[in-house]
């Protein structure tokens, strides 16, 4: 079964970190190019960072460059992102997704077929 497990959200002070994991299962991470996207309420998902597979190029969202890092360690399975700085409006739902595309670059949701449940990342003081 292919699953997509997100976990390590939680709730974060302003300028403080937090790193999210994203653990797949069911297929094999070698050929795909992952991303996460974020969804606060009211407002559309969008797409936070990416990692192509092919060339290991990154993708990030103008809001969170420079704060973000996405990564990925396909020994595990698993890919990451390292979040500092966090601001209030960093308040979300984020979810990892994956494409089986490993020369896409993208942060437009339509690109990505698997989707993790989601975890919550709450910045508040």
């Amino acid at each position: 079964q292919v699953q997509l497990v997100e976990s390590g959200g939680g709730l974060a002070q302003p300028g403080g970190s937090l790193s999210l994991s994203c653990v797949a299962s069911g297929f094999n991470l070698d050929y795909y190019t992952i991303a996460w996207f974020r969804q606060a309420p009211g407002k559309q998902r969008e797409g936070v960072s990416c990692l192509s597979r092919s060339d290991g190029l990154t993708s990030y969202a103008d809001s969170v460059k420079g704060r973000f890092t996405i990564s990925r360690d396909d020994a595990k399975n698993t890919w990451y992102l390292h979040m500092n700085s966090l601001k209030p409006e960093d308040t979300a739902k984020y979810y990892c997704a994956a494409a089986n595309h490993p020369e896409l670059l993208s942060l437009n949701a339509i690109d990505f077929h698997l989707w993790g449940q989601g975890t919550q990342v709450t910045v508040s003081s």
